[in-house]
């Protein structure tokens, strides 16, 4: 197999990226994210990322809570592999999803975009996967049980083809969860984990919309 010329390695990868909070927006390791930009600040920060050798730009979920700690501490970094301007002042881009990261901190930079200083130690087995193994049956019924219930539409002859990894990326950030659902998905150790999290997830989706009258707690 010929390598990517634009394929990048785990110890090149910068030790400063510009930040995009941004909630229910979770971006996967193999993973693509179409996102639609038109704040200032956030013009600034892909304009920024765009010069920059790694053209990296890191998603983060906001945690919810104030002060220091309005980040989620895991989130994974995009290359930008395709952007287009509009003409009412909008960039179009597209993010492939590299490596998971640890914010270390960040800074706001005169542009209004967050600089964040990140590691990336934990996650080297992101840039290389292992074979998931997964047993497809079990996570294509529920799949399809789950998108009845959701009234959701799918090519399923093309989903019954795709690879196990590919599968897992697309279902976990495509799925509607909650912030904390989308975050857990990303922070699982292993493929195997995060495989048998969606599957509870939705399982619990299934059965809150099949016996809505039933408490929460």
């Amino acid at each position: 197999m010929v390598s990517s010329p634009f394929a990048v390695d785990f110890g090149d990868l910068p030790s400063q990226v510009p930040i995009f909070p941004l909630a229910n927006a979770v971006l996967l390791p193999g993973g693509q994210l179409p996102l639609n930009i038109f704040e200032p600040r956030y013009l600034e920060m892909c304009q920024y990322a765009i010069t920059t050798p790694s053209r990296m730009i890191g998603m983060i979920q906001p945690s919810m809570q104030e002060g220091e700690h309005d980040l989620f501490r895991i989130g994974c970094a995009g290359r930008i592999s395709y952007f287009q301007e509009t003409d009412d002042n909008r960039l179009l881009i597209s993010l492939d999803g590299i490596c998971r990261f640890r914010l270390v901190d960040d800074v706001v930079q005169d542009a209004g975009f967050r600089m964040a200083h990140i590691s990336w130690d934990r996650f080297a087995t992101d840039m290389t996967p292992d074979d998931l193994g997964l047993d497809k049956e079990p996570l294509l019924a529920i799949m399809r049980r789950y998108f009845e219930v959701k009234g959701f539409d799918a090519d399923w002859e093309n989903i019954d083809r795709a690879e196990d990894v590919q599968l897992l990326t697309t279902l976990a950030m495509a799925c509607p969860f909650e912030v904390s659902e989308k975050q857990a998905l990303l922070e699982a150790e292993t493929l195997k984990a995060r495989a048998d999290l969606l599957i509870a997830m939705m399982e619990m989706a299934i059965h809150g919309e099949e016996n809505p009258h039933e408490s929460r707690h």
